[in-house]
């Protein structure tokens, strides 16, 4: 098994786990237990889990939204199929902004040798395209601990300040009933100011997303012209969405 599936392993076994130890980690991943405390390091220095003698505690248990590395962790590979799903929606030369959160950092990755000109709304994201082909525009602002995303009144006024050609938005949850969410009201009005400044709006997420709760509404589900997402919602869904006119791409 390697690094990353360790990683991934971990994380999971910690979303449903109070704690686990060095010794059941060994047997789950195949691993010796010089690799395990290695892996437990690096991911208590990713804010994943709490390391203790022994092993490891989650850092979920309280009831707290995942913070950004174990987010990272899960669904890789449907995070993965998005990013190059959204990749194949844009044109060259558009000028994009680019919401914050793990899936935008994975289509960061996807996009960095297109010809575009994009506002990225996390470090995770200017890291990721940096040194690639597309221009940069950085918003300014207080930057979030962790998630490394720009928030704040500073980095509103310069997201409206722009027209983009399309605004790519990674919603914390989405639902028919209630549109597109985010899990705190800064990161909900950071996203409102983007999709507000762009002539079409992509939504990405994956299945998981799907009917998920968070606190802060963002936007009505129709504000999207298209979804992306790696599982196919239920046809009345589909019907729905249909009669919204939000065309849903399965990645």
């Amino acid at each position: 098994m390697g690094t990353a599936d360790r990683h991934r392993l971990i994380g999971e076994l910690l979303r449903t786990r109070e704690a686990v130890t060095v010794d059941e980690l060994m047997a789950e991943c195949g691993a010796s237990g010089a690799t395990i405390r290695r892996d437990l390091e690096i991911l208590a220095a990713n804010g994943v889990l709490k390391r203790v003698h022994g092993g490891a505690r989650s850092l979920l248990f309280k009831g707290d939204n995942p913070g950004y590395g174990q987010r990272e962790l899960e669904d890789h590979q449907g995070k993965v199929r998005i990013a190059a799903t959204v990749d194949a929606l844009l044109q060259d030369r558009e000028h994009v902004w680019l919401d914050s959160g793990s899936t935008a950092t994975e289509i960061a990755r996807s996009i960095g040798k297109r010809q575009l000109t994009i506002m990225p709304m996390s470090l995770h994201s200017v890291d990721a395209l940096a040194g690639g082909r597309p221009e940069l525009i950085l918003p300014g602002g207080r930057l979030v601990p962790g998630e490394l995303s720009f928030r704040g009144p500073m980095a509103e006024a310069n997201v409206r300040s722009l027209r983009f050609d399309t605004a790519v938005i990674t919603p914390c949850a989405f639902n028919l009933k209630d549109g597109l969410l985010a899990h705190d009201l800064d990161d909900a009005a950071v996203k409102r100011a983007g999709l507000e400044s762009a002539s079409r709006v992509i939504a990405a997420g994956s299945g998981s997303k799907w009917r998920a709760s968070a606190l802060a509404l963002v936007a009505a589900m129709n504000v999207a012209d298209v979804l992306v997402t790696d599982v196919e919602p239920a046809p009345e869904d589909l019907s729905l969405l249909n009669e919204l006119s939000v065309e849903v791409v399965i990645a």
